[in-house]
């Protein structure tokens, strides 16, 4: 009986680990993207750098969140619908995920062609706004490609397809790099010229990745053309798409506010970078937690889909034995690089000084939301984003938010201050989500997630669909 559960557990890994992997590298190298733009605007001078900086920064807060959230919808129904042999579905589901998010995105457009007079009125720099406000004019046709784009990697992901995806976020990296080399420096387009290649590289990453699942053997089944019951029962997708938007937008507008924050305390240009350090590299090692969110999200959906409760909850312990030593790693790397780290973004000698006293409390932050991350991804794959949205409202604006502004301005903690309240609000998090995970009754799970698919079979309240022998199980291992 031992030798079977270890079999089990290793073969859980095997999977896990062959999910998580390339779905980190592919998080990364979407991440890039609008780091490469960055790069290159920051080339020009310091105007267009901080107004491509700001408008990058307001398109994250008002648009690719919101539409990567409404996609994330898709880890519950392919996932489940993977899981159950419903094939035809997940194709059904990603046309009415992007349809979705077609619609959501012409209203997005409208407010990125008023960034300026959006950041006017909050009373940012006009130049910068100004600055801003084009680059952000010539980026509205990457929204379009983006949306599109997050419903494709949700639809091949759930069904364990995640090689094709590497290939072509690499590839449109890559192109990005050329392109605004060609528009920035010889066409002379300056800040433009990145926009316009970022939107450019998009949909390059749309078209590669679409005929994939049009020429692919491996889609024949889940990809069978377009549909009219695409636009039925969009009512059922928006009940999950609209929480599961809140759950990802309501903790990413978080971090935004501390930035925002930061301006106002004493010697806010100091206090602004410190901080905007830490984000960067919050943010970089946020993507291998989102590898392994995906992983366990799409293991556990699978699961759950197919009716074998045991698997599913054997995912997630699998999931969090993960998440929790990677999470160690990432607290050790940040604790032995913190004396070396600032130089990497600055010369000052009072910067690096601040990042190295700041990377030990990142290094606490990191660990939180590895863990918090892999129950989030647990979340969504049994369907419960309504939950994560009410917990994450409760988290991050009841109790983080509150606890940042305390500290940083009235017991003058400052940028430490302001980040202490980022990890009291992940402890919270992470500890309702634990609470809701460990009361969790698979079997009912099991069955919610079947009727949801469209099936109404009766099962077992103990095995479901636990049949398979341990070399079966191993056998399914890519």
């Amino acid at each position: 009986m031992r030798t079977e559960r270890k079999q089990l557990v290793i073969a859980e890994l095997k999977r896990q680990l062959w999910l998580a992997v390339p779905l980190t590298s592919v998080g990364i190298l979407q991440y890039i993207l609008q780091t490469i733009s960055i790069m290159f605007v920051g080339h020009l001078g310091t105007l267009p750098l901080s107004g491509a900086s700001m408008a990058t920064s307001f398109a994250a807060v008002t648009g690719f969140t919101l539409l990567m959230g409404i996609a994330s919808a898709l880890d519950t129904f392919c996932g489940q619908s993977n899981g159950a042999g419903q094939y035809h579905m997940l194709g059904i589901h990603m046309q009415r995920s992007m349809l979705v998010v077609s619609i959501v995105s012409v209203f997005l457009a409208i407010i990125w062609a008023n960034t300026e007079s959006i950041l006017v009125a909050i009373h940012q720099d006009k130049a910068i706004s100004k600055e801003a406000g084009s680059y952000a004019l010539f980026m509205i046709p990457s929204l379009f490609a983006y949306g599109l784009l997050q419903c494709i990697l949700k639809f091949l992901q759930t069904q364990n397809i995640v090689l094709p995806m590497l290939l072509t976020s690499g590839i449109a990296a890559l192109l990005h790099t050329l392109l605004c080399w060609l528009l920035v420096f010889e066409l002379k387009l300056g800040s433009k010229g990145a926009a316009i290649s970022l939107s450019i590289c998009y949909w390059v990453n749309v078209l590669f990745i679409s005929l994939y699942v049009k020429l692919s053997s491996s889609c024949k089944q889940s990809w069978t053309g377009f549909s009219k019951k695409a636009f039925q029962d969009l009512s059922q997708f928006l009940k999950l798409a609209v929480p599961s938007a809140f759950m990802i937008c309501l903790k990413v507008w978080t971090f935004e506010l501390m930035v925002l924050l930061s301006g106002l305390l004493p010697n806010p240009v100091l206090e602004t970078s410190v901080l905007s350090i830490c984000l960067n590299t919050f943010g970089l090692a946020w993507m291998i937690p989102f590898g392994c969110s995906a992983a366990v999200s799409i293991r556990v959906s699978n699961e759950l889909g197919g009716g074998n409760p045991r698997g599913a909850s054997l995912a997630v312990r699998v999931g969090l034995s993960t998440a929790f030593m990677e999470g160690l790693l990432m607290v050790v790397s940040m604790i032995v690089a913190r004396n070396v780290w600032g130089h990497v973004y600055s010369n000052d000698k009072e910067v690096m000084r601040y990042v190295s006293d700041m990377m030990p409390i990142l290094a606490i932050s990191s660990f939180l939301d590895a863990i918090q991350s892999t129950l989030s991804g647990v979340l969504a794959g049994c369907g419960w984003q309504k939950i994560g949205a009410y917990v994450n409202l409760g988290s991050f604006y009841v109790i983080g938010v509150p606890c940042a502004v305390t500290l940083a301005f009235f017991l003058h903690m400052h940028a430490t201050g302001l980040w202490l309240g980022i990890i009291s609000a992940f402890t919270v998090q992470t500890l309702l989500y634990s609470i809701f995970i460990v009361r969790s009754n698979w079997e009912e799970q099991a069955r919610k997630a079947q009727s949801r698919v469209g099936q109404s079979i009766m099962l077992p309240d103990t095995t479901l669909r636990d049949s398979s022998s341990p070399s079966q199980k191993l056998e399914q291992i890519p």
